[in-house]
Order: structure tokens, then C-alpha cells, then sequence
């Protein structure tokens, strides 16, 4: 409290955490539906709300394109200052995965000021400034509100070439997939609310949720990589079922393939599963088919909300080793083939 005595966690101070937080998409969609305009899109508008992208896209001249979005949640976990650097990561990433590079920042700050103290307030701004120095952006202003909840978040903006844009929707048939990062961080983060994760557990937890997913700029200049996302708050299916429905192709998952955290089998079968998880599979499971035995865990992790997941990359055959050797690079050591794209309908089927 601010009177000096000992503060309460952060992650006590929400309902939800991190993209777990963001609304379930089948109540996305209904919402969205009913605020659509009749307003003509200017032609330079080149990526809008049309399929669910990561970010909005607009054409200055032939060689400069605007990156612009927005993303803020509630807390994931305790430490102010992680706390400020994993929202800041997470907002980011969505221009990296247009295959635009950041230029400046504006913090979003909601905080129960007669809860927290000015010096932890403080502390997570500070994370987040921390998060775009490394990315090599200044935080250029911002706004403030007084609001139950702590939230904190960006509005990020980032220049692309026109011609690297990489949407969502462009993934053909015959291309490969690739996943830049494990996938689990809804779980751990729900065995944290419940002080259940370990120390070895919180640093796998902090490190991949503040890599920057520097990666994409480079994959956008490569001719072969059609399509890109980020797998956040829908979970790997969500996301997927995303570019299969832009893309008008089906996208088929090889579930053994995909890189999961250490041990979040073990911390799902405990019982740390999301609500977020159970909420996406009530959206969208209806358009996902298995093939072979799939039980109720792995669907979860399927549908695990991610906060600062890793880049989704739809790429022809001949370029998935070059793919792979940019995310080594860049320290995505995790990055895997885990599955391909098809033809017939717009949906996801896991193996």
C-alpha cells in the first residue's frame, strides 16, 4: 500500500493476466460485427480489420508503409518491473510480424493508484521503456488513467517497405510452417498466480516472454515467406485458424512437432490451465479436426493463451532452412517445422 506497508502482488490485483485477458473470440467477433462502418477505406490503407491481422498498414509513398497498433493487459506476473517488460515485447511484436521494424512507442498506464505505490508504478513503466530501449526505440508519450486493475501496455509504430509486407492471409497451399517459440506460457503463468512455479520455471517464463521477435523484419525480405502472425491470447489454434481463413487454405499441425516449454505437461496435468484456454476452444473449436487420439490436456495446450508468443511462419519448401537459420540467429533456438498447408476449406486439422 502506499502508506508503506507491504504492497500486494500484482497478478492478486486482476481477474486475468497477460493475453489470457483478451476477450474470447467467438464474443470478439459478435462485438465487431455489430460496430462495422459503411465508411469508405482509402486505397492506401493496405492492411485494416479485413482478416483479424496483427496490425494496421498504410501506404506513405511506393517505398514507406506505417506499422500501427495497439496492445495492453493486466498483470502476469508479480515483479513491476518484468511485468512492464513482457506488455512492452508483447505490443511490439505485432509490427515485427507485419515485417516492420519499430520506430517510437506510446505507453498505455492504467493503475489503482491507492493501491500501488508510486515507486512500483515507476518500476513498470520503467520495464517497458527498458523492453523498447531494446529495441532501439524511445517511448515517446503516452496516457494515464486511474482504473481499478493495473494495465499497462503500447501503442507501437513502425515503418515497412510495401513491398515486405507480411499479412496474415497469405499463406498458399503447398507451403511449411514454422513456429519461432515454445509454446506453454498461459500454463506457467496460471501455476504463478497460484504460487506453484519454481525458479528454474519463472526464468523459462521471463525469457521468452521478453524475446523480441526480431526475426521478422529479415523473414519479410525473403521472397519464399508468404504469410506471418504472432500466436497470443488465442492460443496456437486460434492463430492458425486465423491464417487458414485469410488465407482460404487449411492449415494441418503436426502436434508432436510443436516446441513446447519444459515441464508444462506436468503443469497442466496439475490442473494449471487457463480459463482463456477452455473460452478459445468454446470460440473456434468447431472448425479444428484430429486425426488420431487427443486428449483433454493437449487441447489446451493447443489453446494455451500466449503473451508474447512467438512468430507463425507460412513459408514455400525451399526457403524453410533459411527461415530456420534466421531465428538461429537471432536466438530462437526453439524454432520448428511444425506442419504444412493445404488445400480444401479454411480450417485447422492437428496430427
Amino acid at each position: 500500500m502506499t502508506d508503506g506497508t507491504t504492497e500486494p502482488r500484482l497478478t492478486s490485483l486482476a481477474h486475468g493476466g497477460g493475453c489470457g485477458c483478451k476477450i474470447a473470440p467467438a464474443v470478439l467477433e459478435g462485438i465487431l460485427r455489430g460496430a462495422k462502418t459503411t465508411m469508405p477505406l482509402p486505397p492506401d490503407l493496405l492492411v485494416g480489420t479485413e482478416t483479424a491481422d496483427d496490425a494496421a498498414v498504410y501506404r506513405l509513398n511506393d517505398r514507406q508503409a506505417i506499422v500501427a497498433t495497439t496492445d495492453f493487459f493486466m498483470p502476469i506476473v508479480d515483479e513491476p518491473h518484468d511485468f512492464g517488460r513482457i506488455a512492452a515485447t508483447n505490443a511490439l511484436s505485432d509490427v515485427y510480424a507485419m515485417g516492420g521494424t519499430p520506430l517510437f512507442a506510446l505507453a498505455l498506464v492504467g493503475m489503482p493508484v491507492n493501491v500501488l505505490s508510486q515507486a512500483t508504478i515507476g518500476r513498470i513503466l520503467e520495464g517497458g521503456a527498458d523492453a523498447c530501449r531494446a529495441a532501439g526505440i524511445p517511448v515517446a508519450g503516452g496516457h494515464s488513467i486511474d482504473s481499478v486493475e493495473p494495465i499497462y501496455g503500447l501503442v507501437a509504430i513502425g515503418l515497412v517497405d510495401p513491398a515486405q509486407v507480411r499479412r496474415n492471409s497469405g499463406a498458399r497451399p503447398g507451403d511449411v510452417l514454422v513456429l519461432g517459440k515454445p509454446l506453454g506460457v498461459g500454463v506457467f503463468s496460471a501455476a504463478l498466480k497460484k504460487q506453484a512455479l519454481d525458479a528454474a520455471g519463472y526464468a523459462r517464463l521471463l525469457d521468452t516472454t521478453t524475446r523480441l521477435n526480431t526475426p521478422g523484419p529479415e523473414l519479410a525480405q525473403l521472397a519464399g515467406v508468404h504469410a506471418m502472425t504472432d500466436v497470443t491470447g488465442f492460443g496456437l489454434a486460434g492463430h492458425a485458424l486465423e491464417m487458414a481463413r485469410g488465407s482460404g487454405c487449411r492449415l494441418c499441425i503436426d502436434w508432436a512437432a510443436v516446441p513446447l516449454l519444459p515441464q508444462v505437461r506436468d503443469l497442466a496435468r496439475a490442473g494449471f490451465v487457463t480459463g482463456a484456454s477452455a473460452r478459445n476452444w468454446a470460440s473456434y473449436g468447431g472448425r479444428v479436426a484430429f486425426e488420431g487420439a487427443f486428449d483433454e490436456l493437449e487441447r489446451a495446450l493447443l489453446c494455451d493463451p500466449q503473451t508474447s508468443g512467438g512468430l507463425l511462419v507460412s513459408c514455400a519448401p525451399g526457403t524453410v532452412d533459411e527461415v530456420l537459420a534466421v531465428f538461429r540467429r537471432h536466438g530462437f533456438d526453439t524454432a520448428a517445422v511444425i506442419g504444412k498447408v493445404a488445400e480444401g476449406g479454411d480450417g485447422l486439422l492437428v496430427r
